[in-house]
């Protein structure tokens, strides 16, 4: 068993049921519509907030645990998403085929977080969007969540320099704090990043 799926076991949602702040602001602010992925969604929580908001969802996870808590509070919620097992160091990614994918939290080993942000690069349509909120490397202290290997969390130019070529609508590195059931508990150091594919190459 994957420690996810083995950590998303309990009835308990480790991250809340609420969605991420700024995906649920940033979102709001660019009213987007349409076909939304949410990457390494975990238990469904930003997921089934895009769904509410009139998207039409999928989530990735490779924790079944963590798909099947996402479903029940889709469920809860009056919502319908997608979700699909995928091992984002397996997936597919479809040429254009999303309006918005997010990532919250997803931290990844340096080539996987390579490969991810290329695969969002592609499957993103022409003017749609890429929202993420994800721990810098000065995280480490604060204690408040997320990974305290360093290869696993974000400097700017992992966006800056993957996304170089698109509109970057918000551009955020200091201190927030976010209450998000027991995973994450106060102060933080963030990475916020929401970028805009080109309509025209």
């Amino acid at each position: 068993m994957n420690p996810w799926n083995e950590r998303f076991q309990g009835e308990d949602y480790v991250f809340g049921t609420e969605p991420n702040v700024f995906i649920a602001d940033m979102h709001k602010r660019l009213a987007l519509t349409g076909n939304a992925l949410a990457i390494a969604e975990g238990e469904g929580r930003n997921a089934v907030f895009l769904a509410r908001e009139g998207m039409n969802v999928t989530v990735w996870d490779y924790a079944e645990s963590g798909l099947n808590k996402a479903n029940k509070l889709a469920e809860a919620s009056g919502v319908e998403i997608r979700t699909e097992l995928v091992d984002l160091g397996e997936a597919q990614w479809t040429k254009e085929q999303w309006d918005e994918i997010i990532c919250v939290f997803g931290h990844f080993p340096n080539e996987l977080r390579t490969r991810t942000l290329e695969g969002v690069k592609t499957s993103v349509k022409p003017g749609g969007y890429f929202l993420t909120e994800v721990y810098s490397p000065y995280q480490i202290p604060y204690r408040s969540g997320g990974p305290q290997d360093p290869q696993f969390l974000y400097a700017p130019g992992d966006f800056l320099e993957a996304f170089a070529d698109w509109r970057i609508v918000h551009f955020f590195m200091g201190e927030v704090v976010r209450q998000e059931g027991q995973g994450h508990q106060g102060l933080s150091h963030v990475l916020q990043f929401a970028g805009q594919k080109p309509l025209i190459k």
